[in-house]
């Protein structure tokens, strides 16, 4: 793809960033590198459903009940 460089910079289409929430813009040498930041990584997740039960070893166990093994 190409495109060209305007007054305000370059226009990134929305379906090259599916999935990502924020990037980090970075220059090597000759290249423009876009990393995304790492929201995607699931381990982040952990923790955003806690379990809400009487379950006393949860943080020993937690396999167990995240995917039920």
């Amino acid at each position: 793809m190409k495109t060209k460089v305007t007054e305000h910079g370059v226009l990134i289409p929305k379906q090259m960033l599916e999935g990502v929430d924020e990037v980090e813009i970075r220059k090597e040498s000759n290249a423009i590198m876009l990393l995304p930041v790492g929201h995607a990584d699931p381990i982040r997740k952990l923790g955003k459903q806690p379990i809400t039960d009487d379950v006393g070893d949860a943080s020993i166990n937690h396999d167990r009940y995240l995917y039920g093994q």
